[in-house]
């Protein structure tokens, strides 16, 4: 057994692949790498990427999960092991396309398919309790794969005290924060959208991390409500290019109390989720809006609140040389084009014009967080989480028995 980690430690490089559902729950992220050391020292190239979307019938599975209302004890516990299979099913996919076998990958890490995710403590028979829940089984990754699997990578960091994300920015450190010279914003626009400062004289400890509220989550909700499940999301922008924002709702959704909650904090789909949507969906009707106007205005709620963030926590204390989109809001050229136009003369660029697609950072991440694990290297930012300290994230499901993972002694 010391043998095999033996092995797998000091192998250079190692292909490792990450997998992630996010809190939009359309399909699985796959990224493939080869990472070169860890820590500091981490070096990566990108080998493929892919997208395996979900069914509609999964997707149905899924929401029933997400809410007190409809999720039930049964349907969680095989929902975990079905969406295990999804994502064994996915990373054995990736390795088909590219070409490979499963005994040339080297580690998986898997983030899951987050259920409910409470940071801020619930009081149980009088102890203080912070909860997350992510789902999509690693030992059923492991056993399909053959391959060890890191993951449940937040649990550690909220048992610390921590909000259990984001968990992105020390990644982000390691691949845009080593240039002393310029301070970076890293702008994730996912279901929800999170920044990072990264660079200038920031030492990993020092970066400012924090979700800055809904990115595509209440734009996907309202189109796919608005269209009847006929679109699951504003493809391009198109919907909401024809618009026009309406400032009296936006300045009513703008009062939700997230918005102004000082850092470090985080949310998702219980504060902006289905019963959100609801709202502003009845909403937008009282104003009479239409659905370009309405997608309009929920599009610019998720560019005003991510450029009061920056004007309230980031512009006055530093010069910051460019913002770096990624996640799925990089693919709405008018979210991008508000964004723009909101925090100009400051440039925004995109995640592709330093070789990383900007939907797959998520799983990408998620492949050096696995390799940090493995080492032992803490990768929770307690200035970013709330923790009181540093943790190793993870937990790993060795995929010994298989082959080239059989330990060459006991």
């Amino acid at each position: 057994m010391l043998a095999y980690w033996e092995k797998l430690l000091t192998k250079s490089p190692k292909k490792v692949i990450g997998l992630n559902s996010g809190t939009s729950y359309d399909g699985i992220d796959a990224a493939l790498v080869e990472l070169v050391g860890w820590g500091r020292q981490t070096r990566l190239k990108l080998i493929a990427y892919r997208n395996y979307p979900f069914s509609v019938a999964s997707r149905q599975q899924l929401a029933a999960l997400f809410s007190p209302r409809t999720s039930r004890v049964d349907r969680l516990c095989w929902g975990n092991f079905y969406l295990g299979h999804l994502f064994a099913t996915a990373a054995l996919e990736l390795i088909k396309e590219v070409g490979l076998t499963p005994d040339a990958i080297d580690l998986i890490g898997s983030h899951g398919q987050t259920v409910y995710h409470l940071p801020r403590p619930v009081l149980v028979e009088g102890i203080p309790v912070r909860s997350t829940l992510q789902i999509g089984e690693p030992a059923v990754i492991a056993e399909q794969t053959g391959i060890t699997t890191v993951a449940d990578f937040r649990v550690r960091d909220v048992a610390a005290g921590g909000e259990g994300a984001p968990l992105l920015p020390y990644v982000d450190y390691l691949l845009f924060g080593r240039d002393a010279g310029r301070y970076r914003i890293i702008q994730n626009i996912g279901g929800i959208a999170n920044l990072a400062l990264v660079g200038g004289t920031l030492r990993p400890e020092e970066m400012i991390a924090f979700d800055t509220g809904p990115g595509n989550m209440v734009i996907d909700g309202v189109v796919s409500r608005l269209t009847g499940g006929r679109l699951r999301y504003d493809r391009d922008g198109q919907i909401a290019a024809v618009g026009q924002v309406h400032e009296g709702l936006l300045a009513k959704l703008l009062d939700h109390p997230y918005f102004t909650q000082k850092p470090p904090k985080t949310t998702g789909r219980e504060e902006f989720g289905d019963d959100y949507v609801t709202t502003v969906l009845a909403e937008g009707e009282r104003y009479g809006l239409s659905t370009p106007d309405l997608t309009a205005t929920v599009t610019a709620l998720t560019v005003e609140t991510i450029a009061r963030h920056y004007e309230a926590y980031l512009f006055p204390r530093y010069r910051i040389e460019e913002i770096i989109v990624g996640g799925g809001g990089a693919y709405n050229p008018t979210l991008l084009a508000m964004l723009a136009q909101r925090v100009a003369p400051v440039p925004v660029r995109r995640h592709e014009d330093y070789g990383i697609p900007s939907a797959g950072k998520e799983a990408v991440a998620f492949a050096v967080l696995a390799n940090e694990t493995i080492h032992g290297q803490p990768a929770n930012l307690p200035s970013v989480t709330g923790a009181a300290h540093p943790v190793v994230l993870g937990k790993i499901i060795p995929a010994f028995g298989f082959g080239r993972n059989l330990p060459e002694e006991s």
